[in-house]
């Protein structure tokens, strides 16, 4: 970041004042900057400024220090700066035949600090408290006006892959400054006339002026660039940075799954409604083996299964949605972090991750900040709340009959996001909102009953005893079929200890318990005839599970059709990024 402030320092030498629109940031008149950050967390503060002569200084002071001792570095510094630049032009003048005389011997500088009023500034006033935003430091005869804590862009990213018709969303990381005061400028390539190399400026502006560019079919092999000049929303701004693609906006593919959906969700739900969505994306880990290319997905373009396109795909289908709350299953880490987050964040949207034990994908709860602000958060991994929380000693106790079954219990990795959200518009409203992958074995019954028993056992504790008697979404990937024991359990609030489902992987893991949950719990969707589509297999598996007693649905956004499905022959495909259906419901308070 400072290296970034430095060369902003010293391009900005000189220019006009800083504005959205000039990009620069340096006061009016001849006067130069001088950069503070003093942040309270910290021990230290910086201070940046360029002296007569052209160099940079750097210094890093105490913030409890007295103001005299850091103006003292800096007369020192300016002295041996002055010094060695006479010593120069003093041997420049000797090697030119001239005689040098005593020049180039340094006389330290006066220098002292005023404040925004004119006042000067008591040397043993403490630094934090001197450096103040609008002050003027005198180092000599010249003048700096200090800046504190200004906008500066800490990073600043393209996608790497641009598809036309997909929204392409930069990565923007600032301090003092936040992405909704920023302002951005989009610059697509020129495109020759005839062929060759274009004359002049390189560079075109184009129309658009937000966060987030779609480009049109028009863009098809220009790169794009972005120029971001950071803001604090108080009318500072700082230097600008620009960024250019890696690559030309590429040919989008046309119609996709979600297209006929977003007709439903074109625009946000009002504040007595809750538009959720549950979405296994599929994890990059798993689509990117040779197992998945020649095994699980033969039928689906190699390129189409490249994270890259996918991301494209899904960023739209998910802003599409205008979704308050969205939990998403299989989300690899580098996504959440480079992808989604960044993306949704210029939709509104706040992001939570919770990996699974000792693996690179995990889960992704994102809410609407206008909507909700985040209370608290109470994820846990099963198998470690199973060994170590009080509240699951008896299922644990009960689980210790069956070492075997307790063993791949134990080794699984599956954890559960556990968020408690308030209403903006309304703070009695609250709602905890549950976020699961479970195991994935098709024989695996036995071992997602326990996982879901630990799930709701856990859910009890934070919707009834931590913040008692609010509403429940739990959303995920359940990897269970309607006529499954762990649908049957959820929806029914109890599972009997002679259920199939105990001896889901023969009598030799037979495991038998009969357990129950307080919730009184509904599939918001239903149940769709198949919400995983693969080669070999379709089935419902994903549900949004709500509390009844205080949610009602309002409406069910429509999967895609079967025909739509199976274009590609089944998913994912180079329409639909996902081995899995998104499930999408409008929810209503009673």
């Amino acid at each position: 970041m400072w290296r970034c402030l430095r060369s902003a320092l010293r391009s900005l030498r000189g220019s006009p004042a800083a504005s959205p629109q000039g990009g620069g940031g340096r006061p009016p008149a001849a006067m130069e900057r001088a950069v503070v950050r003093c942040v309270p967390s910290e021990p230290k503060l910086s201070l940046q400024f360029v002296l007569p002569d052209g160099s940079a200084r750097h210094m890093q002071r105490d913030q409890a220090e007295p103001l005299g001792r850091a103006l003292a570095r800096i007369a020192t510094n300016a002295a041996k700066g002055h010094g060695k630049a006479g010593k120069k032009s003093k041997k420049a003048r000797a090697e030119g035949g001239a005689e040098g005389g005593a020049e180039g011997e340094a006389a330290v500088p006066a220098v002292r600090l005023f404040s925004r009023d004119g006042a000067a500034v008591a040397e043993e006033v403490p630094n934090a408290a001197a450096w103040q935003d609008g002050a003027v430091l005198h180092i000599g005869d010249a003048r700096y006006r200090v800046e504190r804590n200004p906008p500066s862009l800490t990073e600043l990213s393209l996608p790497r892959s641009l598809l036309a018709g997909f929204p392409v969303c930069p990565k923007v990381s600032a301090e003092f400054a936040a992405p909704q005061h920023c302002v951005f400028r989009w610059f697509r390539e020129q495109r020759p006339a005839g062929g060759g190399y274009a004359a002049g400026e390189a560079w075109v502006e184009t129309a658009a002026a937000e966060r987030v560019f779609t480009p049109s079919n028009a863009l098809v092999g220009l790169r794009l660039k972005l120029r971001c000049t950071p803001g604090d929303g108080e009318q500072r701004y700082g230097p600008a940075r620009e960024v250019e693609s890696s690559g030309p906006v590429e040919a989008g593919p046309g119609a996709c799954t979600f297209d006929a959906r977003h007709l439903y969700t074109q625009k946000v739900c009002g504040h007595g409604y809750v538009r959720a969505v549950s979405y296994n994306i599929l994890a990059d880990t798993y689509a990117q083996t040779e197992f998945s290319r020649t095994v699980l997905y033969p039928y689906c373009a190699p390129y189409a299964l490249e994270i890259d396109y996918r991301q494209n795909l899904l960023k739209k289908e998910l802003a599409g949605y205008s979704a308050d709350l969205i939990c998403l299953q299989e989300v690899d880490k580098s996504v959440f972090v480079e992808s989604l987050a960044p993306a949704l964040d210029a939709f509104g949207l706040e992001g939570l991750f919770r990996i699974k034990e000792k693996q690179h994908e995990g889960l992704a709860t994102f809410y609407r900040r206008d909507k909700f602000s985040l209370l608290s958060q109470h994820d846990i991994a099963f198998s470690e709340a199973l060994l170590s929380e009080p509240l699951h000693k008896e299922l644990c106790e009960q689980l210790a009959k069956y070492p075997l079954v307790q063993e791949k219990v134990l080794q699984r990795s599956s954890v559960l996001q556990v968020s408690v959200l308030q209403s903006t518009a309304d703070s009695s409203r609250k709602l905890c909102v549950a976020n699961t992958h479970l195991y994935w074995h098709p024989k695996g019954g036995n071992i997602r009953l326990i996982q879901i028993a630990v799930a709701m056992s856990h859910i009890k504790h934070v919707a009834c005893d931590l913040y008692p008697s609010i509403p429940v979404i739990f959303c995920g990937d359940f990897n269970s079929t309607p006529s499954s024991g762990t649908y049957s359990f959820i929806s029914s609030g109890g599972i009997a200890e002679d259920h199939e489902d105990w001896i889901s992987n023969g009598e030799e893991e037979r495991c038998s318990m009969s357990l129950s949950h307080p919730f009184k719990l509904l599939s918001a969707c239903g149940e769709p005839a198949y919400t995983n589509y693969v080669g070999g297999f379709h089935g419902c598996l994903d549900y949004i599970f709500i509390d009844r007693n205080a949610l009602e649905v309002e409406q069910v956004i429509p999967l895609p059709s079967h025909e739509e499905i199976t274009t590609h022959h089944a998913l994912p495909s180079v329409s639909h990024p996902s081995d899995h259906i998104a499930l999408i419901c409008d929810l209503k308070w009673k």
